[in-house]
């Protein structure tokens, strides 16, 4: 009997291993989970991304995707050399003072809005939930597609295998040091030339020339068409020549607003990031029912600086504030100086104040396109441009059209979520700011602002850091989508350098 014993007992205890083994892989758990409901990812080590997340293994419940859901969907990601790592410590970007590579935390979307309880915002800091949301930078968003792009499905290691090719480079962080000044050439292109001589001499590269590679540039497209003066750069103005070298010209570069009066286009622009960076379609609808029943009792409001001498429709927009303010029309926050940069940083007060209005005006600035008209539409607030170059119909046409309705069916009757007023009308006194938008009834405003809180999904980016919880397409899903279908067009030959603008803007006039 006691010969008997340990081999008994030895296939006891596997029998127990191997039961213990197999209960673990059935009823394994997420690595993480998110009070959303969202499964975060760590993602390996990568020197691209070592400053802004933690590296870690990745978890084991990433969800497979079957060979044929990517067939024409697979992006190749280029590995770029040590020297085009912008914000890697120790790059001179990274210590430069005038960087912004440390405000890139959480990969991409900045630190978290402290809880409402812990400030001293007063009324105004209630509508903003303590959760998803983050004081996003501007420019953010090559770092935040970047870390989408690490969590793309269809990733594949052979660019012969890819429909296209992205380049995780951060041409407006590298530019941000020395956008503007007294910065010759050398200095301004030196850094995207050698980039942009490195890709040409790949062999992906020469499979296309390049038609097939695209990248973000978190700018306007303007900053990238520097042409120095004739005779010499002089080292005046503002940005580089990145989008006028012939490199780039064949190549699909993603910015904030493009050139529309380009054709064919070579850039196309995709909205800011804002504030809010959900982690399931849970807190989505959770918001777009908040913003929905928020009260609004501004008929307008307007947040940004007066540009004496440069912008006057800035200073007719604060006359016209100024004058409704007895009559309770118009909320604002001045922007200039000092304490007004400091205040219109506050994601807290903004939210506030747009979602506390019906119409969100949005003049020019440094360009045709703002950030504030991307946060109006987070706050489900009407927005109201003043140049047909700032409308989203015109700049971000993959993101405001609606996918659920025929595009044929489209009209200014049934589809409207924006203003125009013609800036030239309100500056030689035809229209009135205030007139025009009062002349809307409630039930046209209701509409209006419904379909605005329909495109809060289109237009946010969701956390780079987790798997989404929840069936929902954000602005990456849609610009990836479009990219994609732009460079199979290319590459069977057909012509992909015109756009299809939609219907859907309503004209306030003298009439």
């Amino acid at each position: 009997m006691e010969g008997n014993y340990y081999p008994t007992y030895f296939l006891y205890v596997l029998f127990f291993l191997g039961s213990w083994l197999l209960c673990l892989l059935h009823f394994r758990q997420p690595l993480f989970h998110l009070p959303a409901g969202g499964t975060a990812v760590f993602l390996p080590f990568s020197r691209k991304a070592s400053f802004f997340s933690t590296p870690a293994p990745v978890a084991d419940d990433r969800p497979s995707t079957a060979p044929s859901s990517c067939d024409g969907r697979y992006v190749h990601m280029v590995d770029l050399p040590p020297q085009f790592d912008v914000c890697a410590e120790g790059s001179p970007a990274f210590e430069s003072e005038h960087s912004i590579c440390q405000l890139m935390s959480n990969a991409g979307i900045g630190p978290v809005l402290l809880p409402a309880g812990d400030r001293s915002d007063g009324d105004d800091a209630d509508i903003v939930p303590n959760t998803g949301w983050y004081n996003t930078n501007q420019y953010a968003l090559e770092v935040i597609f970047h870390h989408r792009m690490r969590l793309y499905d269809c990733l594949t290691d052979d660019p012969a295998a890819a429909t296209a090719v992205y380049v995780p480079y951060y041409a407006a962080m590298e530019l941000q040091p020395h956008t503007c000044g007294l910065f010759n050439a050398t200095v301004r292109d030196g850094a995207t030339e050698q980039l942009l001589r490195w890709l040409s001499s790949r062999p992906a590269w020469a499979a296309h020339g390049g038609r097939d590679h695209f990248m973000v540039a978190s700018k306007t497209s303007w900053m990238f068409r520097r042409v120095p003066a004739a005779g010499g750069d002089d080292g005046t103005g503002c940005g580089n020549s990145f989008m006028v070298k012939p490199e780039s010209r064949n190549m699909t570069v993603l910015t904030y607003e493009t050139v529309i009066w380009e054709q064919p286009q070579r850039d196309f622009a995709v909205p800011y990031p804002s504030y809010f960076h959900p982690s399931s379609a849970g807190e989505v609808a959770e918001w777009q029912a908040r913003v929905r029943a928020a009260q609004r009792p501004w008929l307008f409001s307007f947040a940004g600086a007066r540009r004496p001498g440069t912008l006057a429709i800035r200073d007719r927009i604060f006359d016209a504030c100024d004058a409704a303010m007895p009559r309770r029309s118009c909320g604002k926050l001045d922007c200039g100086g000092p304490e007004g940069s400091i205040t219109c940083r506050s994601p807290r007060k903004l939210m506030s104040l747009f979602t506390s209005s019906r119409f969100c005006l949005q003049p020019l600035g440094d360009s045709f396109m703002r950030r504030s008209s991307v946060d109006a539409v987070m706050a489900g607030c009407i927005p109201v441009f003043f140049h047909e170059a700032s409308t989203f119909e015109k700049q971000y046409y993959w993101h405001e059209r609606d996918p659920d309705r025929g595009r044929g069916a489209r009209s200014n009757n049934d589809h409207r979520y924006y203003v125009l007023i013609d800036q030239d009308d309100v500056l030689q006194g035809k229209v009135g700011i205030e007139e025009a938008l009062s002349r809307y009834t409630d039930g046209e405003v209701a509409a209006m602002r419904e379909e605005v809180i329909k495109m809060i999904p289109r237009f946010l980016y969701k956390d780079p850091r987790v798997r989404f919880a929840g069936d929902m397409r954000d602005a990456f899903d849609i610009t990836i989508d479009e990219v994609i279908a732009r460079t199979r067009k290319i590459k069977n030959g057909e012509n992909s350098g015109g756009k299809d603008y939609s219907d859907g803007v309503e004209v306030a006039n003298g009439s």
